[in-house]
């Protein structure tokens, strides 16, 4: 195994920056709570009707919150099929993903409905989202079209970082983890616990599966998808399914190691194709 060095100042900073950001995910957390989890109180009874316009307008975030979480079982197979080549299997997916629009615009509009500045400042970072991950949608079309793998990879993973971050900020996920970071967990674990192959000798390529052996993530798993180039943060990693879910990391390639010995493919190629 791989002997793990002490981070550096610039890998330090990353860190405080994942803090930033996982206390702005509090945040919203609080503010999607307050929004539609929570019923108004009063000091006076609240009226029956209103109670039934606030329980039917739940269900129906509710569901539109689970076809929305279904895109992510589509991506899942749009990997299996663009690692594995299918180029007439990968140009159906833009017309079949390209049907979720109005789903993603009304749960934005339902979720996050009022005047208030949350709501607004909300509704514009959701639709942001949208619109950066059918433009990455597109270079994969682009690129499927000229059969140019890499540059799909990087499409790909533009549009798992977007839909990714919409799920975060909408409050689609399923779960909320407010674990800052795993690395106190693994103090006075020996480094040769963690079984992995030399990142500068060996490191991982697209569609190897992977190991966080530095940083908030380290321990985890899950499998590489695109490899960024000319940029810090450039490896982006699809996390193993916990609670249902497959989370997105864009990380520093000295942040995560090819595992060694013998693996369960990634789930996504266990997903049998209809017909």
């Amino acid at each position: 195994a791989f002997q793990i060095s002490p981070p550096t100042s610039t890998e330090k900073s990353m860190t405080l920056g994942f803090e930033d950001e996982m206390s702005r995910r509090k945040l919203l957390f609080r503010a999607l709570t307050a929004n539609f989890l929570l019923l108004p109180q009063s000091p006076q009874k609240v009226a029956a009707k209103d109670t039934i316009n606030n329980t039917a307008s739940n269900k129906r975030i509710g569901g539109l919150s689970g076809k929305i979480r279904n895109i992510g079982n589509i991506m899942d197979e749009l990997q299996r099929d663009l690692m594995e080549e299918r180029w007439d299997l990968v140009e159906l997916y833009p017309m079949q993903l390209r049907s979720y629009v109005p789903v993603l615009t009304k749960y934005t509009d339902c979720a996050f409905p009022s005047d208030l500045p949350t709501d607004k400042e909300l509704r514009v970072a959701l639709r942001y989202e949208v619109g950066r991950f059918f433009a990455s949608l597109e270079r994969l079309k682009q690129a499927t079209s000229r059969r140019a793998l890499n540059e799909v990879y990087i499409a790909y993973s533009d549009m798992s970082l977007h839909f990714d971050r919409y799920m975060r900020v909408g409050g689609v996920y399923t779960y909320y983890d407010d674990v800052v970071s795993l690395e106190p967990y693994y103090k006075g674990i020996p480094d040769d616990a963690l079984v992995f192959a030399n990142p500068t000798k060996d490191p991982p390529e697209v569609w190897d599966l992977v190991l966080f052996i530095r940083g908030p993530d380290k321990g985890r798993t899950g499998i590489l998808i695109g490899i960024y180039p000319d940029v810090k943060n450039n490896f982006v990693v699809k996390l193993d399914r916990y609670k249902g879910m497959r989370e997105i990391r864009v990380v520093p390639n000295k942040w995560v190691g090819k595992r060694l010995g013998v693996e369960d493919p990634d789930e996504a190629f266990m997903i049998p194709r209809e017909g």
